[in-house]
């Protein structure tokens, strides 16, 4: 039987097709906006999968913008009731359910204290929706799969519609266009090489850097969430500080080569930790000889994290099966999670 994990991650495409045809007006409208009032600084409240959603917007918008853009530290509004100054800041909260405390309460205090506020959630009449002055729904269609996978990848082409619109750019605009295609030929990949490396697996580390760093984030979630298999996440930039004591013979590392100006330093930092004896899988696009796995590239590069984790949604649903799981059911795990 075909999990319902694997059925919503191939329906990803389909459902960033119909978000592209709406809401286009109100893109438009704060772009223009943002254009108009450069916001000083921005802050994105999100926990979870849509936290490393948020993780690439802030990277889209200090790349694109140079918007100086934090990540609002957990219970800081809800527990500390810090006194925030947040004049002039754009807060964006992420978010399927919209319902956790701890992502509305903000939100709500952004609003009420002259911020500009956006809600990219899937539920349009949640409380966090309520909660923002600008609500950009993110036509995700119901998710019953306890793992985020098609909500998550709507989340991250919302973030990307906010930045091109921000930016009024021709370019970025027209490559959404063509991601749904983009992401059709992604779920066609064959990662089979990476459930054999992985289905025995007991620890697992994932790397990758700039925007392919919150696709390593997404991915590690993801084998603890459907697989129980403890991966942690690492920047390329950051494995030889310490992490790479871990390397041993036969450590499973997976390793984002996405195109970017880090590209070549993961190559050579994959080839180095093979040299260690680290069985290392080099996900990179088709032009990357040294690959193990296929990344169907987008139109841009900034597009690519978008197409790298719908490959790996639809590899990571089958190896929880191969596992003798349901990735639909993961332990002690719920749909719906409310923190303070």
């Amino acid at each position: 039987m075909t999990s319902q994990m694997l059925k919503e991650a191939c329906a990803a495409s389909e459902r960033v097709a119909f978000q592209l045809t709406q809401d286009q007006e109100r893109f438009a409208e704060l772009g223009a906006l943002l254009r108009a009032n450069p916001p000083r600084s921005a802050v994105t409240v999100a926990r979870g999968s849509s936290d490393h959603a948020a993780a690439y917007l802030a990277y889209l918008m200090m790349a694109r913008t140079g918007c100086l853009t934090a990540s609002l530290p957990m219970s800081l509004v809800t527990l500390n009731q810090a006194p925030l100054q947040v004049q002039n800041t754009l807060a964006v909260a992420i978010s399927q359910s919209g319902q956790s405390p701890d992502v509305v309460e903000p939100l709500r205090y952004f609003s009420a204290n002259g911020a500009t506020t956006v809600a990219l959630v899937n539920d349009a009449a949640s409380p966090l929706a309520e909660a923002a002055q600008w609500t950009m729904p993110l036509h995700a269609g119901p998710e019953l799969s306890v793992a985020a996978t098609k909500s998550y990848i709507t989340s991250l082409s919302a973030a990307a519609r906010l930045v091109a619109h921000w930016q009024n750019d021709a370019a970025l605009l027209d490559a959404l266009q063509r991601l749904p295609d983009d992401l059709q030929v992604a779920t066609q990949q064959d990662w089979d090489k990476a459930i054999e490396v992985f289905a025995p697996a007991e620890r697992i580390m994932v790397v990758g850097r700039g925007t392919g760093f919150t696709t390593a984030l997404e991915s590690a979630l993801k084998f603890k969430e459907t697989s129980t298999i403890q991966a942690e996440a690492f920047s390329g930039a950051e494995i030889k500080h310490g992490p790479m004591a871990l390397i041993h013979e036969g450590y499973p590392l997976l390793v984002y080569a996405t195109r970017g100006p880090a590209q070549q330093g993961l190559i050579k930092l994959a080839e180095e930790m093979r040299g260690r004896g680290a069985r290392v899988l080099l996900a990179a696009p088709a032009d990357v000889a040294e690959r193990d796995l296929t990344i169907a590239t987008a139109s841009v590069p900034d597009l690519d994290p978008l197409t790298a984790i719908q490959s790996f949604y639809v590899m990571a649903a089958k190896l929880s099966v191969a596992r003798g799981l349901n990735p639909d059911q993961p332990r002690h795990l719920s749909k719906v999670t409310k923190t303070n």
